[in-house]
């Protein structure tokens, strides 16, 4: 039996775009053989991959899903070449498995994931079975997970935006049907306003610093004492902060109360406590 190595498969993976256990497969049966190793894949229809590998995949899906206890929660970007196919129900449900995929193993990176299994198969032979069925090139283009005593998803626009909302919880059971519905309101707020963060406290410190010098050369410009200046700059960095973290804006569905606010609310309902931790927000190409 000839020797297969790893840079035979990954020269035969250059040549056709085939997965990497397939191609493993194809070197084995033509016994080390490259040419003979193309021909294999060609016969099973996987060397055809090759040909759609290069075509730019700027359409596609955002999967955002959570464990059957709501405790952890992945995010996967799954692009493909045409917003039909993007659009469609089977390649929806490629993007589904992966992402289920991805809850169970928490992958690391985009190369953790594709080595991941996915019902009895690694997620990169899923992708490569999208192509075959789909017939466009299909490409992962970024995963994250979370794990958080309660994590809520929301997709908004059919795939166009997918979110992660996590929380602390205490007292409530985060797959019970009134905290997920408060989850996802949390998490199409962040759909709908992309906030810079969850509280002000998480606004990076690079950010604050160039919004105040902004603020501060606004106010300079008004002429008034450097105490008033001080004021003003400081007045502006208290609007930034309640339009751009999460907790602080305006809820949406209810505009006279804050995001934390309704979150409050839905925790004394609850029975429990409930504290915005953060999320994970996902733009479609973005």
């Amino acid at each position: 039996m000839a020797n297969i190595t790893a840079s035979m498969v990954k020269e035969l993976r250059e040549m056709t775009g085939a997965g990497m256990m397939e191609c493993k497969k194809a070197l084995t049966e033509a016994e080390g053989d490259l040419d003979k190793a193309v021909d294999v894949l060609r016969t099973r229809g996987l060397a055809a991959v090759a040909k759609k590998a290069g075509r730019a995949t700027n359409e596609g899906t955002v999967m955002a899903l959570v464990s059957d206890d709501c405790t952890v929660g992945a995010v996967v970007e799954f692009n493909c070449e045409t917003d039909f196919v993007g659009m469609n129900e089977k390649f929806k449900a490629y993007a589904e498995k992966i992402t289920r995929a991805a809850i169970a193993a928490k992958p690391a990176d985009l190369d953790a994931l594709k080595a991941a299994e996915a019902d009895g198969e690694t997620v990169e032979a899923v992708v490569t079975d999208c192509i075959h069925v789909m017939g466009e090139n299909c490409q992962l283009a970024r995963v994250q997970t979370v794990e958080a005593a309660g994590v809520a998803p929301y997709i908004h626009g059919g795939g166009k935006i997918g979110v992660l909302a996590f929380f602390d919880v205490e007292g409530i059971d985060p797959a019970s049907e009134g905290f997920q519905k408060c989850g996802r309101d949390v998490a199409m707020q962040v759909a709908a306003l992309n906030p810079v963060s969850a509280t002000r406290e998480d606004v990076p410190a690079d950010v604050v610093e160039h919004e105040k010098a902004i603020y501060m050369a606004q106010a300079a410009e008004s002429g008034k004492p450097e105490n008033i200046q001080e004021k003003m700059a400081t007045g502006r960095l208290e609007k930034f902060y309640k339009e751009n973290c999460l907790s602080e804006q305006a809820f949406v569905k209810n505009p006279d109360q804050t995001v934390a606010q309704y979150v409050d609310e839905c925790a004394k309902a609850l029975g429990g406590t409930i504290a915005i931790k953060g999320f994970v927000r996902f733009a479609l190409g973005e």
